[in-house]
């Protein structure tokens, strides 16, 4: 607790790390006003009672950055950009071209964000018009002229792409990733809301009911610090080398495998693609084709947030992804072959493809724990609301888990500044 103070303490003591919080501060501003900016022919008060009676709606609003509520100019969110995120990571598997440019350091990065935006722009088209489909379902969009129409899909897919930009200058030039920041901004601006709904529909059995929950919530924070700060150390060795007069090496370490390696992010693509058939259901429900319609109602059926198989459905994707952004982010055969190299091995390992596999071994273990826990949490919001009747409370172990994941990963950002300014400080001494 002392570390913490210290730390936020010495925060606006530093001119590097102040700027930029407050530069994180001012694109927050910027964000939620647009949020505030409304999209020309929809029935906004109409649109806010269709979204407190659809748990899905709501689910997806926590995720736009709690845009969609008011359908501002940023409705869609960054959806698209993390669909498209999704399939570029997928086709990097596939074409070793896009591989190679992920090792190529800042450079490939960049190409690989400008591929990433040009597949964003018709996904978020393709995303307007289903929500386009779902608002004139509903009534909430009544008539259109050709002009309004176009009007209404540009509006969707500049403010997918604005929303892009502002989360790129938070990475860039502020504090934490972007994308989880925005998402951690709409869920922690739709919190007074959704208290204001629980409390205006409160009883004595809800104010009980939401005890319960709140206590439940403390629980999942205390679990996700936990599984978030989990490591599983393993020792390395380096043998000792001479290079001329100098000996080097002999030194005794540990390489930190986390339980949860792949962070908030799998469960942010999870609820992306979870989302995608209740889409196309409503856009499907709208026309006036017998075949399309009938798909609809099976979607519908079988994507029901409430039902079994859209949990069991989601509850896979968080695993899957969990497995496949861990794999990403870390190859053991590539940490094998650097410790190799630098003289490193692991006690009882022998170097080489025995510590890549021994590596692979240890990690899927961990993974496997981490996945079933990110998974139990994502479906925890439906299991609660079963136990407690409470439908208002949209917020949860999926909300609480960014909330928190994108606080502790902020933390160790700016912790992670302040270290490094004071130990190029100590280099000047």
């Amino acid at each position: 607790m002392n570390k913490v103070i210290s730390t936020l303490s010495s925060l606006f003591r530093t001119p590097e790390v102040r700027s930029k919080i407050v530069y994180t501060a001012v694109v927050f501003l910027v964000f939620r006003i647009f949020a505030h900016i409304p999209v020309a022919g929809v029935d906004v008060t109409h649109l806010r009672q269709l979204f407190s009676q659809n748990q899905f709606l709501g689910l997806l609003d926590v995720f736009s950055g709690g845009t969609l509520r008011n359908f501002s100019i940023l409705a869609l969110g960054l959806n698209p950009y993390i669909n498209a995120s999704i399939i570029i990571q997928v086709l990097s598997m596939v074409f070793p071209k896009l591989e190679e440019l992920q090792k190529e350091g800042e450079q490939g990065r960049q190409k690989i964000n400008q591929y990433t935006r040009f597949i964003t722009v018709p996904l978020a088209l393709l995303q307007a018009i289903g929500m386009y489909a779902l608002l004139r379902s509903q009534g909430i969009i009544t008539t259109l002229s050709p002009l309004l129409l176009i009007a209404f899909m540009l509006s969707m897919v500049a403010g997918t792409m604005f929303a892009v930009w502002l989360g790129e200058l938070i990475t860039e030039r502020g504090v934490g990733n972007g994308v989880s920041v925005l998402i951690f901004a709409g869920i922690i601006g739709n919190i007074p809301s959704v208290i204001g709904q629980t409390a205006a529909t409160s009883n004595a059995e809800s104010v009980f009911s939401t005890l319960i929950f709140l206590a439940l919530g403390l629980v999942v924070i205390a679990a996700v610090v936990f599984v978030n700060e989990a490591t599983r150390q393993i020792p390395v060795h380096y043998a000792k080398r001479m290079r001329g007069n100098k000996m080097y090496g002999g030194q005794s370490t540990h390489l930190p495998l986390r339980l949860n390696q792949a962070g908030v992010i799998p469960i942010i693509f999870a609820v992306s693609l979870v989302l995608v058939p209740s889409l196309l259901a409503n856009f499907m429900l709208a026309s006036k084709n017998a075949q399309f319609i009938g798909v609809g109602q099976f979607l519908t059926y079988w994507f029901n947030p409430n039902g079994w198989f859209y949990n069991l459905f989601y509850f896979v994707l968080v695993v899957a992804f969990t497995f496949f952004y861990t794999a990403v982010v870390f190859n053991p055969k590539k940490i094998s072959e650097e410790m190799q190299k630098q003289g490193g091995f692991i006690p009882g390992v022998r170097p080489g493809t025995q510590t890549a596999t021994y590596l692979n071994s240890i990690l899927t273990r961990l993974t496997l724990a981490g996945a079933v826990f990110l998974g139990f949490i994502a479906v925890l919001p439906s299991i609660v609301r079963g136990m407690t009747g409470i439908q208002s409370l949209v917020l949860g172990g999926t909300g609480i888990l960014i909330v928190v994941s994108v606080v502790l990963e902020t933390y160790k950002a700016i912790e992670a500044q302040l270290v490094m300014r004071n130990y190029e400080g100590f280099l000047k001494r």
